[in-house]
């Protein structure tokens, strides 16, 4: 794995050019970062391979996909041993509502970000999918009202 302090300012320009746009094409590209098209795919293609690029998306309007209602839960754990750890994380990647999981340095052990169509739903996944995860001792729902900046 590569210290990003290798990273030169054309590599850092690049990224962030197709982090703003991942659509770009490569002579688009290399006119935003000053290069012909050569080197700059060249530069794509390591940076793709060294894993600061892991993949390209579309950023998807969640709220006209029907999955508008955002809660981030705190969960905390009964059992933190390594293999309680890994069977719930092994878990969490089966449920479709988990859109983020992090754990966490706090006072509890897992923060997740759930999307679902209303808070009908959201209910639903809690008391079926989540609180069902290996090892799941206690959950804390905060419903987010609106979104202010999505990156």
């Amino acid at each position: 794995m590569t210290n990003s302090d290798q990273l030169d300012r054309i590599d850092r320009n690049i990224l962030a050019a197709l982090a703003a746009d991942g659509r770009l094409s490569m002579a688009e590209l290399a006119a935003k970062v000053g290069l012909s098209k050569t080197p700059v795919h060249a530069r794509v293609r390591r940076l793709e391979a060294e894993g600061y690029i892991r993949g390209y998306s579309a950023v998807i309007d969640r709220e006209r996909m029907g999955e508008g209602h955002v809660a981030f839960v705190q969960v905390k754990l009964s059992d933190t041993r390594s293999a309680a750890l890994d069977a719930f994380n092994r878990a969490v990647r089966g449920v479709t509502e988990i859109e983020q999981c992090h754990m966490m340095a706090a006072s509890f052990d897992y923060l997740l970000k759930i999307r679902t169509r209303d808070i009908a739903a959201y209910r639903k996944v809690l008391g079926e999918r989540i609180s069902a995860l290996p090892h799941v001792a206690q959950t804390s729902t905060f419903v987010a009202m609106e979104t202010v900046k999505d990156r």
